[in-house]
This record gives C-alpha cells, sequence and structure tokens, in this order.
C-alpha cells in the first residue's frame, strides 16, 4: 500500500515507527519525535479503515487531522473531522474510529499522569 504524505519533508525525516499499531496487527506509517513528557506521532491512516471501540488506559491523546476526515465516536459522541480540527481522547474513555478517506493526523499522546499535572496550579 502506497500512501501520499500530507506532512512536509522535514517531517518525513524524522524516525519511522515501525511498531505503531494501530488494531489487530494492522501498522500505517507514522513518524514519531521525541519529546519530553509526551509522544508526537505523525501519521497516515488508510481510506476506509475502522477502529473498534477501545479505551487506553494508560494514554491522553490530543491530535489534529491536516489532510483527510476521520469520524470518531468519544464516550458515545460521534462527531466529524477534517484539516484543522482538533480532536481530544482523555484516559479511559471509548472511543472508534472511521477513516472515510486516507487522513494524516498529528497527534500527541501524554501518559495521564502529564495530564494532571499540567492542569494543577
Amino acid at each position: 500500500m502506497v500512501i501520499d504524505s500530507a506532512f512536509p519533508a522535514h517531517i518525513e525525516r524524522f524516525p519511522t515507527d515501525e511498531n505503531w499499531v494501530v488494531q489487530n496487527g494492522l501498522k500505517i506509517p507514522a513518524r514519531k519525535l521525541a519529546a519530553e513528557g509526551c509522544e508526537v506521532v505523525f501519521a497516515t491512516y488508510p481510506a476506509g479503515l475502522t477502529l473498534a471501540p477501545h479505551r487506553h488506559d494508560d494514554l491522553d491523546i490530543a491530535g489534529v487531522v491536516t489532510k483527510g476526515l476521520v469520524r470518531l465516536t468519544i464516550d458515545g459522541d460521534e462527531r466529524h473531522y477534517g484539516p484543522g480540527d482538533w480532536f481530544h481522547v482523555p484516559t479511559s474513555v471509548e472511543h472508534s474510529a472511521t477513516y472515510e478517506q486516507e487522513t494524516s493526523q498529528v497527534e500527541l499522546i501524554f501518559p495521564p499522569s502529564a495530564h494532571t499535572t499540567a492542569t494543577q496550579p
């Protein structure tokens, strides 16, 4: 499968995350930038991909769509996100996704403690 990247060439030089498995062993093209207290992932999901309902007890995810369209259901609330739209998947909240077209996203993945620490005075 060949997927055109929606990311600038300098991002394409970031290391490939060979272990970026989204579900059931499916791997997608992803680049990862190490950051203190979070991971920054640049991922492109293929058209037609559906991720079944699941939760992450060890992750808090914020992201922005840079290309394409994703239908996210987060805690029973379904919304569509396109280029420029930000989303948030809180820790331990059930969510699913359907990628209606090839979709690129920048995802900021935090351990749950990072969110708690950042919001405390």
